[in-house]
């Protein structure tokens, strides 16, 4: 496919679904042990403390004192995420086609990267340290006001359903980065948009730090791996288009041994050439150029 035309919804669509529905089960799959997770979180926490990075604790304090940042910050953490990401991405797709492959190339790369990172760093959120660490979790704190339960942005029953210790990176800022990213480069030359571009990733980090979903630590991370698979991205494109060519032609193949069995049994030279659609030979010196049936596009014989 031309990296200029705009791919087809209906083939989009699946492909998307798919991606997405490993990520969310390699995430349950990757749930890790809660003692491990515990003693990963303690070492970020440590870390931070040491590199005196700890901005997470500020933060939390704050939200927990003040319902009228506390509450709407639940709510960004629980929605944004899976609404903005997903329009930001319908908006490539529909007005900057011609950069749609790439972007969605990054997204998921980047996204599969970070499965990696839950799959071998299971780590405990701050809001689920115990208390004395200092950390309260708001979005328990202010559930009455949402539909989330105890299980951080899960509606209420479906807790099952999520991975509590997919902290680290924080794919809620590397999907923010990369809206931040797109509007950026492919949005209109306005004040106003260049503005949301830079201060909507910048609010997710202020979010999971002051709701303890997150660590700092785990925002840095998120950036590196969207930078990792800004890296990865074209790689990725060039492997996919390759398995796509050459599922294409083993179709044509079999469809091929179907038609004209007889000429494709071992040793009979005979290809499918691409876009042909009648087989052709092969010449060799094993078989004398031997010809198959003539192509369609070859003048006939005088």
């Amino acid at each position: 496919m031309h990296q200029g035309h705009r791919p087809r919804w209906w083939t989009e669509l699946p492909v998307i679904i798919l991606i997405y529905s490993l990520y969310s089960a390699g995430r349950l799959l990757a749930r890790g042990d809660a003692s491990e997770a515990v003693d990963h979180g303690l070492a970020i926490l440590r870390l931070e403390q040491d590199l005196r990075l700890n901005f997470e604790h500020p933060l939390n304090r704050l939200f927990t004192a003040e319902a009228w940042l506390g509450i709407p910050s639940d709510y960004i953490y629980a929605t944004l995420h899976y609404l903005v990401t997903p329009a930001v991405l319908v908006w490539v797709w529909k007005r900057h086609h011609a950069h749609y492959r790439a972007l969605r190339s990054w997204l998921m790369t980047s996204t599969l990267i970070g499965l990696v990172g839950f799959i071998l760093y299971p780590t405990c959120p701050p809001r689920l340290l115990d208390a004395a660490y200092g950390f309260t979790d708001t979005m328990a704190q202010y559930g009455d006001y949402g539909w989330w339960g105890a299980e951080a942005s899960a509606p209420q029953g479906l807790g099952g359903l999520t991975n509590e210790y997919a902290a680290m990176p924080s794919l809620h800022v590397g999907w923010a980065l990369w809206c931040g990213v797109a509007l950026w480069r492919y949005g209109r030359p306005s004040p106003w948009l260049r503005v949301l571009a830079v201060a909507y990733p910048l609010c997710i980090v202020i979010v999971v730090m002051g709701t303890a979903n997150h660590y700092f630590l785990d925002a840095a991370a998120g950036v590196a791996v969207m930078g990792l698979g800004a890296a990865l991205a074209r790689p990725a494109i060039r492997g996919a288009e390759a398995l796509r060519i050459a599922a294409v032609r083993v179709v044509g193949v079999r469809a091929g041994m179907r038609l004209w069995p007889g000429l494709y049994s071992s040793g009979s030279g005979i290809v499918l050439q691409r876009g042909a659609q009648t087989p052709r030979s092969v010449s060799s010196p094993e078989h004398g150029g031997a010809s198959g049936p003539a192509d369609a596009s070859e003048p006939a014989a005088r």
